[in-house]
């Protein structure tokens, strides 16, 4: 049974409970969100690679000997720096010196031989020119003599053309067999570094055979001239143009390096993959600090600057829903949804040129479940 005094109070207790509850469930929940506050700054339009590209060497050679045979002499090691026609591989080619030695002997005798027939032809030219002389002004020797004269004088100077022509055969001669012995001879066509070597003295190799790449004998680099080789969308590369500002991004490296120029645009789109078309875009490194420590062979990134505003409005990439809209957090909580015209764009931010304003907060976490256009939120501490 219930006292009389106190049933009001419970009364008064319950309406209090149902009304608290009420409030209780018409307060909006409020979610967790990071903001970031809408300022000025700089904005970059950049292009990027879709692959990983390759720091390479502007020149690179793999050399090998023109011809076959067992390595006799090997001057140089990995690592080696050897200047332009620095000799680095021999095969072994002493039958080949051999003739060369021959030849040289052969030019000398016919170079004597040629003196002697030309020193004869002289005199009996002089001989002859004394006959006809004497047959025209004193008659002492009859006419058949000075024609024998003339003829005998004319084909010694023949004998000694045919010798001086014996000398310009023994020197082709001579200069064939040089031929071969370079054949067997690896030189430096360039000054660089030795990178690799796949030959070992007494080895026997031999040449690549048409259609058939083989190891080369040694792998030469020019490490002093460096540049990165990347595929860049075909949707993206007709923006990009020769002399452009780039830089490189290196997973060896954490800096980036922004002393790179576009040097080349392949002028052909690679087909690799159906649906990945690219076209190859090199950018050279020109500050010398920026060469310091790469190495031909490491993976790199590129982003070419296509152009820039240094204050522009901008707002964060990972900020902006599909068709350039974002969500904005009035000073009460609620989140809003806004449109706004965008400028230039890279995958860190993007320009506004109209419908948001400088201090606005926009949500950056907009994939968080429960934030929506609508919902109440809080800046998460």
């Amino acid at each position: 049974m219930t006292l009389p005094g106190k049933k009001p109070l419970i009364i008064i207790i319950g309406l209090a409970l149902i009304i608290a509850v009420y409030f209780f469930t018409k307060q909006p929940k409020f979610v967790d969100v990071e903001i970031v506050t809408l300022e000025q700054g700089e904005v970059r339009a950049t292009v990027s690679n879709t692959r990983v590209g390759t720091v390479k060497a502007c020149r690179r050679a793999y050399l090998a000997p023109a011809t076959g045979g067992q390595v006799a002499e090997l001057h140089v090691k990995e690592g080696d720096n050897v200047k332009q026609n620095q000799l680095l591989l021999e095969i072994w080619n002493k039958d080949l010196k051999a003739q060369v030695k021959l030849q040289d002997a052969q030019i000398r005798a016919n170079r004597a031989s040629a003196e002697q027939a030309c020193q004869l032809g002289a005199g009996a030219e002089r001989e002859a020119d004394r006959a006809l002389r004497l047959q025209k002004f004193d008659h002492i020797i009859s006419e058949e003599q000075v024609d024998i004269k003339a003829t005998g004088a004319r084909a010694k100077r023949a004998s000694c053309t045919a010798a001086l022509e014996a000398i310009a055969v023994s020197q082709a001669n001579r200069d064939a067999v040089q031929a071969a012995v370079e054949r067997t001879l690896v030189l430096a066509p360039f000054d660089g570094t030795v990178a690799e070597i796949n030959a070992e003295l007494g080895e026997f190799i031999t040449p690549s055979p048409p259609g058939i790449p083989t190891l080369p004998a040694i792998d030469l680099l020019d490490v002093s001239c460096l540049y990165v080789s990347a595929p860049i969308d075909e949707v993206d590369a007709p923006q990009i143009k020769t002399g452009m500002s780039a830089c490189v991004s290196l997973d060896a490296f954490t800096d980036k390096r922004c002393s790179g120029t576009v040097s080349r645009i392949a002028p052909y789109v690679l087909e690799k993959e159906k649906q990945a078309r690219t076209v190859e875009v090199e950018v050279k490194l020109t500050d010398p600090k920026d060469l310091k420590g790469l190495l031909p062979g490491y993976s790199a990134d590129i982003e070419v600057l296509l152009s820039s505003k240094p204050q522009a409005l901008r707002v964060p990439a990972e900020a902006v829903l599909e068709n350039n809209r974002v969500l904005v957090m009035r000073a009460d909580g609620l989140l809003e949804e806004r449109s706004f015209k965008p400028g230039l764009v890279n995958w860190n931010a993007v320009e506004v040129l109209s419908g948001l304003n400088v201090g606005d907060k926009v949500v950056l976490s907009v994939g968080r479940e429960g934030v929506a256009a609508g919902a109440y939120a809080r800046v998460q501490k």
